[in-house]
Formats: structure tokens, C-alpha cells, sequence
């Protein structure tokens, strides 16, 4: 019982986290689970307790978010699901995290490279590499925001499109695992603290959002963006 008080309270503080910043609360939790659950336990009650909190963080913001990339992502997401749960087995991702540090970091820093991207850089893309590669990485949240930094001036229209993005790729991440034969009653009473803590702390960083300068807070998104870059970048090496 006290891990599962510890781990809704732990879920309460991430979830508050993204709420106010948009991101970076699945990266905290996904680092401190393995404390507390086996191995092929971590990315499964992970993906569940993120789509609570991206699904209520959505649900308090539906207003700011915008629809219109939600089709094109969720087509993306379904292939991506389909590719890469095909291939899981036979194929070497240890240099994903690597990948995927780089393209933050020139997404958000170099007209260059966004000029050159431009062409091929869609929602569709973006669904495909996020929702298939969250299979293994976990959590793969920076990836659509540093898209739509660039395509929304508007700290809540960020926020909110990219929690309804990130559901869609945690509930193909959910039933991915289920067809997997992850059996999710297991971690029951765990999951339930957790999916209550991720609510409340969603509610929690919406109304702390709103007290946010809206031009400070993408400047320090960005920052932040590129913190865990560099992380994702530094953690092939060492």
C-alpha cells in the first residue's frame, strides 16, 4: 500500500509538471518506475497512467487545442503502432534516443535545417516516428512538440494539442501491449493511485499554466526541449 501512495503522489508532481510546461513529466516518471515495478512492467503501466494525464490535460484545455492536425497524426500514429510492433524483435534501437536529440535540437535552433525539412515534416511523420517508437523509448513527447512550437505562437494551443497528441500515441501504446499479453489488472492498485495522481496533478498545472507569461514560457520550453536532448543524446554514450 505505501508504494502505491508513494506512486500517486510521485504521478501527482509529473503530471503538475507537464500540465504547467506541457512536457517533461513522462521523462521524470519513466526514470523513477524501475524503483518500483519489473522491467516489463515499466514502459506498459508508464504508457496507461501517461494517457490519463495527457487525456485530462487535454480535457481541461480542449478549447486551445487544434483539431485539424488530430487526423493526420492519428493516421501517421496507426502505421507507426503497426511497423514497429512488426519489427520490435529485429531490430537494434539503441541509437534512437540519439536521432531523435539531434532533430529537437536543430528543429528548434536552425532555420537551415528547417528549411530543408520543411518539405518532407508532417503531422503524418511526426505521428509515425512518435506513437512507433514510444513502444520502446516511452516516452517520446518532445518530438511533436518541437513541431508545434513552430506551427503555434500560443503557450495553451502547445500545451493542449500536444497532451491530445500524446493520448493518441499512449492508447495505441496501450492496446499494443495488451495484444502483447501485458495483463494490466496485475499492477491494479498501483495503476489506480497513479491514473488519480496524473488527473488531479493535470488539473493542478492547468490553473498554474494560466498564471505563465505566454512569450516566457515557449522561450523557457524551448530550453527545456533542448535539456532533454541533449539528455537523450549523451544517454547512447554513456
Amino acid at each position: 500500500m505505501a508504494d502505491e501512495i508513494l506512486l500517486g503522489l510521485i504521478t501527482f508532481f509529473t503530471s503538475t509538471v507537464a500540465g504547467v510546461i506541457g512536457l517533461g513529466g513522462g521523462m521524470i516518471l519513466i526514470a523513477v518506475l524501475p524503483s518500483f515495478l519489473p522491467i516489463n512492467a515499466l514502459v506498459p503501466v508508464h504508457g496507461l497512467t501517461q494517457l490519463s494525464s495527457n487525456l485530462s490535460r487535454a480535457y481541461f484545455g480542449y478549447k486551445d487545442i487544434k483539431l485539424e492536425v488530430i487526423p493526420k497524426f492519428l493516421f501517421g500514429s496507426l502505421i507507426g503502432i503497426s511497423v514497429f510492433a512488426g519489427i520490435l524483435y529485429f531490430i537494434s534501437l539503441e541509437y534512437v534516443p540519439l536521432f531523435i536529440g539531434f532533430y529537437i535540437l536543430f528543429s528548434l535552433w536552425s532555420n537551415k535545417f528547417n528549411e530543408k525539412i520543411k518539405k518532407y515534416e508532417s503531422y503524418i511523420l511526426i505521428g509515425f516516428f512518435q506513437t512507433g517508437l514510444s513502444i520502446v523509448v516511452g516516452a517520446t513527447g518532445p518530438i511533436a512538440t518541437a513541431l508545434l512550437i513552430k506551427d503555434y505562437n500560443d503557450k495553451d494551443t502547445v500545451v493542449a494539442t500536444a497532451a491530445a497528441l500524446m493520448s493518441i500515441t499512449h492508447l495505441l501504446k496501450v492496446f499494443a501491449f495488451m495484444f502483447f499479453g501485458f495483463v494490466f489488472l496485475d499492477y491494479l492498485g498501483i495503476l489506480i493511485a497513479m491514473i488519480i495522481g496524473a488527473i488531479s496533478g493535470s488539473y493542478m498545472g492547468t490553473k498554474l499554466r494560466d498564471k505563465i507569461n505566454g512569450k516566457k514560457f515557449l522561450i523557457f520550453l524551448k530550453i527545456f526541449l533542448s535539456i532533454l536532448a541533449l539528455k537523450a543524446i549523451l544517454s547512447v554514450f554513456i
